[in-house]
C-alpha cells in the first residue's frame, strides 16, 4: 500500500455545542473501545481470581501483576500513537524494510518489550526481598525473569498482531487511532497478558531448568540491545532511547501498585479481584486517550502548551472526564453479572457501583493533570510525546488506581 494521504475532515456535529470537545463520531469511537475494554477485562479478572491459590504458593508474584499487564500497554499503546501521528501526517506506509516507519517501529517495540521485561523482573525481585518477611521467602530472580520475559514474549506477539490489525482497520475504515488505540490495546493486553503469565509459570521453580531458561532469555535480550546500539537505525534507536527509561520507571511505579494490592489482598474478595484488572485498565485507557489526542495535536501544531490549558486542551480534558462515570459504572455491572453467572458471592451491584465510580472518578482527576502536564514536560525537554505519554499516564494510574480502589473499598466498607 502506498503512502496514506491526510485529508481535511468534514465538519461534524459537536454534542452540547462542543462542551465535550470532539465530534460525535469521535466520542462514539472512544466509548465503544472503552466498553470493549471493560468487557474483555473480565477475562483477565477471572484469570487473576482463579489463580489466587497459585499466587499464595509463589510469594511476591502478585505484586508483579500490575507491572506485567501495564508493560504491554506501555509498549504497544505508544506504537499505536506513533502510527496515528504518521497516518495523519501522511508519512506512514506498510513497507517492512528496516529504513521505514513501520520497520523501525517493529524493531523498537521488540527491544523495548524484552529489555523492559528484564529490567522490571530485576526490580520485582529486589522489591520482593525488601518487603518480604522471615517466614515467607519470595520467588527468586530466575523465576521472575521466566515469568516476566517469557510470558511477555508470548503476550507481545499477540498484542503486536492486534495493534497492526487496528492500524489497518483505522486506515481502511477512517477511524482516528487516537480515540481507540489506548482502550483497545489495553483490552488486548488484559486479555492475553495474564494467561501468558500463567502459561510461563510451568517453568517457574523448576531448579536448573528455570535458571537455564532465564539465562538464555537474559543473554538474548542483551545481545539484541547491543545489536541495535551498534546499528544505524536512528529512528529505532531514538524510540528505545526515549522510551526504555520511562518504561522502567513506569514499571517501578506499577510495582508499587502491586505492593498496595498485595498488602490489601485480605480485603479483596473474589469479585473485587475480578474487578481489579478492568478498573486499572480503564483508568489507564482514559489517560491514554487524552495523552494520544494531545500528542497528535502537538505534532500538528494545533495545541501549544501553557501552564493554564488552552481551550483546545480543555476540550479534550472535559471529553475524557465525561467518559469516566459511564464506563466505570458499566464495568461494575459487568462484574456483578459475572459473579451471578459464576454463582460467587458479591457485595451487591450498588456497592460495586459505589466502589468503581467513586474510586474511578478520583483516579480520573489525576489522569487529567498527569496527561496534560506530563505531555507539557515531554515537549519542553525536546522529547517525542508519542513515546512517553502513555507510559507516564498508565504508570501513574496504576499506583493511583490501586490506591483509590483500596481506599474506596475501605471507605464504603465493601468486602
Amino acid at each position: 500500500m502506498g503512502r496514506v494521504r491526510l485529508t481535511v475532515p468534514r465538519l461534524r456535529w459537536r454534542p452540547l455545542g462542543g462542551i465535550l470537545g470532539p465530534a460525535k463520531g469521535d466520542a462514539g469511537q472512544s466509548l465503544a473501545a472503552l466498553a470493549f475494554s471493560a468487557v474483555t477485562s473480565v477475562v483477565a479478572g477471572l484469570t487473576l481470581a482463579s489463580q489466587q491459590a497459585r499466587f499464595d504458593e509463589l510469594p511476591g508474584l502478585l505484586l508483579f501483576i500490575p507491572a506485567a499487564i501495564g508493560l504491554r500497554g506501555n509498549v504497544f499503546g505508544p506504537l499505536g500513537s506513533r502510527f496515528s501521528t504518521n497516518i495523519q501526517m501522511g508519512t506512514f506506509s506498510w513497507s517492512l524494510r528496516s529504513d521505514t516507519v513501520l520497520g523501525q517501529n517493529l524493531i523498537a517495540v521488540l527491544v523495548n518489550s524484552l529489555a523492559a521485561s528484564l529490567g522490571i523482573s530485576v526490580l520485582a525481585e529486589l522489591l520482593a526481598l525488601f518487603i518480604g518477611n522471615d517466614r515467607v521467602s519470595p520467588i527468586g530472580f530466575s523465576d521472575f525473569v521466566v515469568a516476566g520475559v517469557l510470558g511477555g514474549v508470548v503476550a507481545s506477539i499477540v498484542v503486536l498482531g492486534f495493534t497492526l490489525a487496528l492500524a489497518l482497520a483505522a486506515v481502511r475504515l477512517d477511524l482516528d487511532l487516537d480515540n481507540v488505540v489506548a482502550p483497545m490495546v489495553t483490552a488486548a493486553s488484559d486479555l492475553i497478558t495474564l494467561p501468558a503469565l500463567v502459561f510461563s509459570l510451568v517453568l517457574v521453580r523448576r531448579g536448573n531448568t528455570t535458571m537455564l531458561v532465564a539465562s538464555a532469555l537474559t543473554i538474548a535480550t542483551l545481545v539484541l540491545c547491543l545489536w541495535l546500539y551498534r546499528s544505524g537505525l536512528q529512528m529505532a534507536r531514538r524510540i528505545v532511547g526515549e522510551s526504555l527509561p520511562v518504561l522502567i520507571a513506569a514499571g517501578s511505579l506499577s510495582l508499587l501498585a502491586g505492593v498496595a494490592i498485595e498488602a490489601a489482598e485480605g480485603r479483596l474478595s473474589w469479585v473485587l479481584l475480578v474487578l481489579l484488572p478492568g478498573y486499572l485498565g480503564t483508568a489507564g485507557a482514559l489517560g491514554g486517550i487524552l495523552a494520544n489526542r494531545l500528542s497528535t495535536k502537538v505534532h500538528l501544531g494545533i495545541v501549544q502548551f501553557s501552564l493554564v490549558p488552552t481551550n483546545e486542551a480543555r476540550s479534550d480534558m472535559a471529553f475524557t472526564a465525561a467518559l469516566a462515570a459511564p464506563i466505570f459504572a458499566l464495568l461494575a455491572v459487568i462484574v456483578e453479572l459475572t459473579a451471578a453467572v459464576a454463582d460467587r458471592g458479591s457485595p451487591g451491584l450498588f456497592s460495586l457501583l459505589l466502589v468503581a465510580v467513586t474510586g474511578g472518578l478520583a483516579a480520573t482527576f489525576v489522569v487529567l493533570a498527569v496527561a496534560y502536564y506530563g505531555t507539557l514536560a515531554t515537549v519542553r525537554f525536546g522529547l517525542d510525546p508519542d513515546n512517553i505519554g502513555i507510559p507516564l499516564v498508565t504508570a501513574s494510574l496504576d499506583v493511583v488506581g490501586a490506591v483509590t480502589l483500596v481506599a474506596a473499598v475501605v471507605f464504603w466498607g465493601v468486602a
